[in-house]
């Protein structure tokens, strides 16, 4: 049973699994099946265990972790998991990327895809057209990123884990919006912006940048906020405004998805098909110094995380500038 599983720091460095994983092959979720612990991890469940309660107003204080030996080596993993949900609040790639990998490595080398031929026919005995999939000529290093937390354990000791999960989601969103401007950055290497009609956004230039991705279906629109600003003041765009009171998502009135992130140039809106557009290939999942934060408590949090991105499909990424 989950309370009796002996807490170590070893757990966090068995190869291959994380520190959820190696609780889960001492604590099996599935011998909670139809109990009242059906819905929590084993993570959470040793959470319950010693009555750490991480978020509400009712939430415990930071010393709670360390009230044993035991409980103390749960604190990193609560570091990870909210440097992480920061990561996950801020990001804007599940609305741009197509598909997630994992290496061991510290570089990769992603897929191309190239068509050949057309598509008007192939005559008797004629060349069938061919779509080749190759690797990339060379391999791409993965990028980390990581940002340090410098703290006393005297400071936040007393504060509610509440509180200090703000502070922890605060540290994750920075490392994650440096994250989606890289992945803005490779998408849009080599690709020729198109130009606006006039010395003004309009709605005709969005319609016709959207119709540009021909042999594609351009499913997102990421720009800054000032100009996603300009594009919700366009008359069209108040037709819009009930999609974004039922989803939380701003669309266009053709179904586009409008992102705004500060990782694209202050002139530029990209569209993407997140669908076939970019691979993003994880070197690691987020890391912290699990060590120090269990022997030191925390004078000191630090975490990374390993990313690239690749380029899959020609096409499905398009810039419009709207620099006069």
């Amino acid at each position: 049973m989950y309370n009796t599983v002996k807490l170590e720091k070893g757990l966090y460095s068995i190869t291959g699994k994380t520190f959820t994983q190696a609780l889960q092959q001492l604590d099996p979720d599935e011998n909670y099946a139809g109990t009242e612990l059906a819905g929590l991890d084993a993570y959470e469940r040793q959470l319950k265990r010693f009555d750490i309660k991480v978020s509400g107003v009712n939430s415990d204080r930071v010393e709670k972790f360390f009230a044993s030996t035991e409980s103390a080596v749960l604190f990193p993993e609560y570091v990870r998991r909210t440097i992480k949900q920061g990561m996950e609040e801020a990001s804007i790639l599940p609305e741009v990327v197509a598909a997630v990998s994992y290496t061991d490595g510290i570089d990769f080398r992603g897929l191309t895809v190239t068509k050949n031929g057309t598509d008007t026919g192939v005559a008797q005995g004629g060349e069938v057209p061919a779509s080749t999939v190759r690797l990339a000529s060379s391999a791409k290093a993965l990028t980390k990123f990581a940002r340090k937390l410098s703290c006393s354990y005297e400071s936040i000791r007393k504060q509610r884990l509440e509180a200090f999960g703000v502070i922890l989601k605060s540290l994750g969103a920075q490392i994650s919006r440096a994250v989606n401007k890289l992945a803005i950055t490779e998408l849009t290497s080599g690709v020729t912006p198109s130009e606006i009609s006039g010395t003004s956004l309009t709605y005709a230039d969005l319609a016709n940048f959207w119709a540009s991705m021909s042999d594609n279906d351009m499913t997102t629109m990421v720009c800054t906020p000032a100009l996603m600003a300009q594009i919700l003041a366009l008359d069209e765009m108040k037709f819009c405004v009930s999609d974004f009171m039922s989803s939380g998502k701003v669309k266009t009135p053709y179904g586009v998805t409008l992102v705004k992130s500060s990782a694209v140039d202050s002139t530029d809106i990209v569209g993407i098909d997140k669908t076939c557009a970019a691979e993003m290939v994880f070197g690691t999942d987020v890391v912290v110094d699990f060590d120090k934060l269990i022997t030191t408590q925390c004078d000191e949090i630090s975490c990374s995380i390993m990313v690239g991105f690749s380029k899959l499909t020609d096409g499905a990424v398009k810039v419009l500038s709207t620099e006069a």
